[in-house]
């Protein structure tokens, strides 16, 4: 689960000086009974992190529906009871996070499915193009998806910013005598680039904005060359739920999507007050 500290920053940025409508409105002493649902079809997602924001503020949870649960409209995810200036204080914060998480989980589980079907072996992953990793990392990992890099120090990748200062062998022999720990990537975007970059030591070869047929004659041409075996394949640009099939069907390890964090299509969920606690 995601650290409550972190959780708590979107409470503080969403009422620094408190939530001045309910402390208006709601007597101080009164409690209440609330529902968080499920608007929608999907695999549910944040309900921890839900959980552990109300019971930071004192509200009993009672969980019905776990992360990575497939759910449908009306289902009841979560049930609150507590005091009611409580609850909705966290109202929005819990069904943001579980909204934002709950839609990229529903998405990769639906692309993990379509992938699994015509090659077992793909892996569906993220990328960084998202500034809220920590919820974005483990909704993809709730989805059955794998998060990618978390961060710039975890893995060595090198792109063409990169290899614009640097010559591709030169890039890849620095980074491999950097640190034995870091596995290094190389993004290419011709089948030139990704024989050398396999030749050169490179752990993953990322195919970049390669088209099926064309990323089939890199494998090819690897397997000539016998450096498909030292080497695992990622493809990566332009591909989507429409055509992401034709992309599984090669001999490739692993497809990633930056639109899994940076279009996400939040799930829809509300919080209802079923009456006095």
């Amino acid at each position: 689960m995601i650290h409550l500290s972190y959780l708590l920053r979107f409470i503080e940025e969403d009422a620094p000086f408190g939530d001045v409508t309910s402390e208006a409105v709601i007597p101080e002493e009164l409690n209440a009974k609330a529902v968080i649902i499920a608007k929608q079809e999907g695999i549910i997602a944040g309900v921890g992190e839900a959980k552990a924001l109300f019971e930071h503020f004192g509200v009993k949870v009672e969980v019905k529906k776990r992360d990575g649960e497939a759910v449908k409209r009306g289902d009841v995810l979560l049930e609150l009871e507590g005091n009611a200036r409580a609850i909705l204080l966290v109202e929005r914060t819990a069904l943001n996070v579980m909204g934002r998480m709950s839609g990229i989980a529903t998405e990769v589980r639906k692309l993990v499915e379509k992938v699994r079907a015509v090659n077992p072996k793909v892996r569906i992953a993220g990328t960084r193009k998202t500034l809220l990793k920590p919820i974005d990392k483990r909704a993809i990992l709730i989805g059955g998806g794998e998060p990618h890099r978390f961060s710039l120090s975890d893995a060595v990748l090198i792109k063409d910013n990169h290899l614009a200062l640097v010559p591709l062998e030169k890039a890849i022999r620095r980074a491999k005598a950097f640190s034995v720990y870091k596995v290094v990537e190389v993004e290419v975007e011709t089948l030139e680039d990704a024989i050398k970059a396999a030749r050169a030591g490179a752990d993953v070869v990322m195919l970049d904005n390669m088209k099926p047929e064309e990323i089939a004659e890199v494998l090819e041409a690897l397997r000539r060359e016998g450096l498909r075996e030292r080497v695992k394949i990622e493809v990566s640009g332009g591909i989507t739920e429409e055509n992401i099939e034709e992309y599984a069907k090669l001999d490739i390890d692993v497809i990633s999507l930056g639109a899994l964090t940076h279009s996400v299509r939040n799930f829809d969920v509300s919080l209802e007050i079923v009456g006095k606690a």
